[in-house]
């Protein structure tokens, strides 16, 4: 008996390839998102990360609020934003801006890292004292207070009260997501009831035990009943396994890059992948080749054949692909021919 098709979702950190600007990376995104609406996909998100070559997803409220603006269904959100870098007010404010703008749509994901490095972090938090990542469950509380129609009552020692409201007049409120890739988020996920994700695209270790204590620990809340959880994943299809495995080539080396701390770049094509294949060390091609082992690569029947196990295996009903498909040199700078029809074949897939 073939397992039920798993709803199909995209977290999208912008990559940019090397001779590529922001301005067309962005735009190759937007359009991506226009696609993944058209094809009925259920949502789109937008990492934080800082300070990245190879990445221009910087800022999720103004990409969420670009891709609304392109799009007519698909719920928009960040994936995460990283509240110790921000206040919980401007947070609150930002995406309750974004429930007015697409009603119904929004999804405030937030996670407890920095999303970039040491120095980048002491910047970003140069404003104030919200970097507390100790306090990360009151700010947690304090947005959802914030973009709620009743707003947030603050209570001064000295006796009186005062109201506060990230948006005037709200009737709904964007939904908050926990993220997380520890047991810290999933047990405070599950302490108040809010749904949750793990961030297993980034290594896949610890996904059981999280999930486990998500599910075991939660306590139902108004909005949520039950526990609310899907799977994240990276994953490239094409037309041919030949045509996919290229694709991967340049992500992989970037994530190699990554954790043996060497100096990041705009990621390369397909073919500057290739030409450069023999300047890492065995510690780098293990590397690859143990990301490479939790990817999902292949034609879009075997990446969706794939998915629907993933899927049943963990008993969720929802999978976010990173459609990591890196480009070719003979590919417009204004598009992502492998993501787009990454999404393309694995939804045609996934519907057969």
């Amino acid at each position: 008996m073939t397992s039920a098709a798993p709803a199909l979702s995209v977290l999208d950190l912008v990559p940019v390839r090397a001779g590529q600007t922001s301005s067309q990376a962005v735009g190759a995104s937007l359009s991506l998102a226009q696609r993944a609406d058209e094809l009925g996909l259920r949502r789109y998100w937008f990492a934080e990360h800082h300070n990245m070559p190879a990445v221009a997803s910087t800022t999720p409220p103004i990409l969420i609020a670009a891709a609304a603006g392109r799009t007519t269904r698909i719920r928009v959100g960040s994936g995460g934003v990283m509240l110790p870098n921000h206040s919980p007010l401007v947070v609150a404010e930002q995406f309750a801006a974004l429930e007015a703008i697409a009603p119904g749509r929004i999804d405030l994901g937030i996670g407890r890292a920095p999303g970039s490095d040491p120095v980048i972090t002491q910047l970003l938090r140069m404003s104030g004292t919200t970097s507390d990542v100790d306090r990360f469950p009151d700010h947690v509380r304090d947005i959802r207070a914030l973009a709620s129609p009743e707003g947030a009552t603050l209570r001064f020692a000295s006796g009186g009260t005062y109201d506060v409201h990230a948006t005037p007049a709200a009737t709904t409120q964007p939904e908050v997501w926990l993220l997380g890739s520890s047991d810290y988020s999933a047990q405070l996920a599950a302490a108040h009831g809010l749904p949750y994700v793990f961030a297993n695209h980034f290594s896949g270790e610890g996904l059981e035990r999280a999930l486990d204590l998500y599910r075991a620990q939660f306590q139902p809340s108004e909005t949520h009943p039950v526990p609310v959880t899907f799977l994240t994943a990276n994953a490239i299809a094409a037309p041919t396994q030949e045509e996919a495995e290229e694709r991967a080539i340049p992500q992989l080396r970037m994530m190699a890059r990554l954790r043996q701390n060497r100096p990041l770049t705009a990621l390369e094509t397909v073919e500057q992948a290739r030409a450069a294949a023999s300047d890492f060390d065995s510690l780098g091609e293990q590397i690859m080749a143990g990301s490479r082992a939790k990817w999902f690569v292949g034609t879009g029947a075997s990446v969706a054949s794939e998915l629907r196990a993933f899927a049943a295996r963990w008993g969720v009903e929802e999978v976010m692909i990173s459609p990591v498909a890196g480009a070719y040199d003979a590919e417009p700078m204004d598009a992502s021919p492998g993501r787009v029809q990454t999404l393309e074949l694995v939804t045609a897939a996934l519907a057969a």
